[in-house]
């Protein structure tokens, strides 16, 4: 059974300090960020370790706090727009770093949150390549756009430099994600199962794990949900809306879809489930996204067995 949690501290990360504050002692203070205001922070809370230390992912500025303090305290991420919305429907309109510190505090013992669990250095790793390589992507996108607009040789030339730098680039960052993935046996088997899907290829293999850890561990219904594919039912009285998708980690669930189209010509057990969803009436693109849906949760099965896909016997 899960501890209810008392001593709660929340943390409001910025780019050049973090607010804290203790539910038990109302005690607030500031601390910059960086590893001497990690120690401090880690003087700060003294020998009694809180019950969970609440915070919100915020792009660059949260991750060496995470990493100095995954494995040592109970840390907890939470969705930015949840806890805007818990502070609201506290009736707080301020928004200061002070105040939303008190805020997160408040939301992790309110809500009976319970901490996350630590990504491995591996996993830290995998994620930060990850990210370069969809930044460098889209670079890629727009230098060939801007090729494809030049007329002027000079601009030409400098543009295609460019681009032979990106793409060289691209390549050094996926064979840095291979050796991360081959150096972990679990990891390498997860990678040889999603890519024996039809439609899953090695970028989106690689995708999956650097954005969804806990793949193989989870049911269908959260593993739809942490993708952002479970459809949320909208209803209330005699009133029904359509059903929709929200939430979730993006770039997981960016990465299914062009394997869902894939699938939809290619995989012979999801390609009747869309032709099945159309002829029904539904949308190209809620039948797609059943697909994507339908392959994340086939991902998470097949890892959770250990087995590689095979097709359906007639």
């Amino acid at each position: 059974m899960t501890k209810m949690t008392h001593d709660t501290i929340g943390i409001d990360i910025s780019k050049l300090h973090f607010d804290a504050h203790r539910l038990t002692t109302g005690s607030h203070a500031r601390f910059d960020n960086t590893a001497t205001g990690f120690g401090a922070f880690a003087r700060w809370i003294g020998a009694d370790d809180p019950d969970l230390v609440v915070f919100e992912p915020t792009g660059a500025c949260h991750r060496d706090f995470e990493a100095a303090f995954a494995g040592r305290l109970p840390l907890v991420k939470v969705n930015p727009l949840h806890a805007r919305r818990f502070a609201q429907a506290n009736g707080t309109r301020a928004k200061t770093d002070a105040v939303d510190a008190l805020m997160l505090a408040r939301m992790g013992r309110a809500l009976e949150l319970v901490p996350d669990r630590p990504a491995d250095e591996i996993q830290t790793v995998l994620r930060e390549l990850r990210a370069t390589r969809s930044g460098l992507v889209r670079d890629r996108t727009a230098l060939m756009n801007r090729l494809a607009a030049a007329r002027l040789p000079l601009v030409r030339r400098l543009v295609k430099a460019r681009l032979a730098q990106a793409e060289r680039q691209i390549a050094t960052l996926d064979a840095e994600i291979d050796a991360c993935l081959e150096a972990c046996p679990k990891r390498r088997r997860a990678a040889q199962i999603l890519t024996s899907i039809p439609g899953v290829g090695r970028i989106t293999a690689r995708t999956i794990l650097a954005e969804c850890p806990e793949i193989g561990t989870l049911r269908h219904k959260q593993i739809a949900a942490l993708a952002g594919l479970a459809p949320m039912t909208r209803q209330s009285g005699n009133w029904r809306g359509k059903a929709r998708i929200e939430g979730g980690r993006r770039h997981l669930r960016e990465a299914l879809f062009m394997p869902a189209l894939v699938a939809m010509k290619k995989n012979p057990d999801l390609s009747p489930k869309y032709d099945q969803l159309r002829a029904a009436g539904k949308p190209h693109k809620v039948a797609l996204t059943a697909l994507m849906r339908k392959l994340i949760q086939l991902a998470n099965t097949l890892i959770s067995e250990g087995r590689t896909w095979q097709p359906k016997m007639a």
